[in-house]
């Protein structure tokens, strides 16, 4: 079954906490944003500046940082439901998620969309979930680019039982071709967000993938 997360995105912790209980009140599983300025061009909020998530959702968040290590300590803390780190990320990827899966956080691996999916076969099955990136680095994008489906079915036939995600683009154009496609965790931004009544575009797009 697919899922939809909304994506929180937020530069100042006022806007986090904001998009949280936004995000919340529609959907028990969110994605969020995490970015050092150097990876992305743009910094978010700091995240040791939380103190901890709801204990009534599920929060993954996507470290889009250059050295995800600098983070472990405080997601210890923290205990989100997982987080995604980058394959181009400067990182011992396999240890990193053996040191989640140590403190029952599961892990996954994103990639950007000029990185061939090939380049992550070796450490994949290491991860719980393998994310195609097919957004803009610390903003939202309103379109993606559905060749990129091509890496989901590369995923699959080397990791059968991951869970596949998707964060950029996506809309009540496109969802259905991306879980057609073998996504079954939508990570959605802009159309929610922007919309001028969120509760109606999550279930415009609940409805459509069933």
């Amino acid at each position: 079954m697919a899922i939809i997360c909304p994506t929180i995105t937020a530069y100042n912790l006022n806007d986090y906490f904001n998009q949280l209980v936004n995000s919340l009140s529609l959907s028990k599983r969110v994605h969020l944003d995490v970015m050092d300025g150097n990876f992305t061009n743009i910094k978010s909020f700091n995240l040791n500046d939380v103190n901890q998530f709801p204990s009534h959702c599920q929060v993954d968040l996507h470290l889009m940082v250059s050295k995800p290590f600098d983070y472990l300590t405080k997601i210890i803390q923290l205990q989100p439901y997982s987080v995604i780190i980058h394959n181009e990320a400067e990182v011992d990827h396999m240890y990193f998620s053996a040191m989640l899966h140590k403190h029952n956080i599961f892990s996954g691996l994103a990639f950007l969309q000029e990185t061939p999916i090939e380049y992550g076969y070796q450490i994949m099955n290491s991860f719980d979930q393998v994310m195609v990136f097919a957004g803009i680095l610390g903003g939202h994008s309103n379109q993606t680019d559905l060749s990129l489906l091509s890496k989901v079915k590369k995923t699959l036939l080397q990791h059968p039982d991951v869970e596949i995600g998707w964060d950029g683009g996506i809309n009540d154009n496109n969802v259905l071709d991306l879980v057609n496609g073998g996504v079954n965790i939508l990570n959605v931004g802009s159309f929610i967000s922007s919309s001028s009544h969120p509760q109606t575009a999550y279930d415009k797009l609940k409805s459509l993938i069933g």
